[in-house]
């Protein structure tokens, strides 16, 4: 009867998760097994990096004039520490998110910043 349950498991895809044999589980619980999947958005929201995903969204306010420059700068920042959170845990997800977060804000912070320095000059040279 045990044979018949070991060729059993090795069929039914759903009986023991690879890597899990009997000796190790506990009779009602169910298996430990080490999370190698990210999560169940199937990491298109990675709720799980902050730092990434805030600065996605702060690089789509960095796009709105004169309010843009913080929103930029904060964008950029939170990017890179997105970037470094993605580097040492890599199951979270939002690397994408980050790199987004880092180009925008950073593009825009570069934009607002010369605009800013352009209407000085132009003004004190019209004086």
């Amino acid at each position: 009867m045990n044979q018949n349950q070991d060729q059993g498991a090795e069929t039914n895809p759903y009986a023991h998760p690879q890597g899990v044999t009997r000796e190790n589980t506990v009779v009602g619980y169910p298996a430990q097994t080490q999370e190698t999947e990210g999560d169940a958005t199937g990491g298109v929201i990675p709720y799980k990096n902050a730092p990434a995903l805030i600065a996605y969204y702060l690089s789509i306010l960095s796009l709105l004039p004169c309010i843009g420059l913080p929103f930029g700068v904060a964008s950029l920042i939170l990017g890179i520490i997105g970037l470094k959170k993605r580097a040492a845990n890599p199951v979270i997800k939002g690397s994408v998110h980050a790199w987004i977060g880092i180009i925008v804000g950073g593009g825009t912070t570069l934009l607002w910043t010369t605009l800013i320095i352009l209407f000085i000059v132009t003004i004190s040279l019209s004086r």
